[in-house]
């Protein structure tokens, strides 16, 4: 199976999660990208536990790829620090694998 990771996005809205999946897509940076809605994260930011509402973002790509996507998000996401984290696909359909590489490659210039 070809190398591919499952990224997880957190946004603060389903606006920013949208725009920031598209763009990912479009960019070649994602294969695919859902937006998940309505989640409530709780998490500590300045010694302080927070609740807030959420959207996730689950992008797929493939490590190469990954420092890219990464950056990306930094520049577009509203948060001083966003969450973007990676976790390997350990299987998946030879089909889907091949479609998921091939869809961030970069097309030749």
């Amino acid at each position: 199976m070809t190398e591919a990771l499952e990224v997880h996005i957190t946004t603060p809205d389903s606006a920013t999660a949208e725009r920031i999946a598209r763009l990912l897509v479009e960019e070649r940076l994602a294969a695919c990208a859902q937006v998940l809605p309505d989640m409530t994260s709780y998490y500590r930011w300045d010694g302080v536990v927070q609740a807030d509402p959420e959207c996730l973002i689950l992008a797929k790509t493939t490590p190469g790829r990954f420092d890219e996507l990464a950056a990306r998000v930094e520049q577009e996401h509203p948060y001083e620090t966003p969450e973007v984290i990676a976790m390997p696909i350990v299987a998946a359909t030879e089909a889907y694998a091949a479609w998921l590489a091939e869809a961030v490659t970069r097309p030749p210039e």
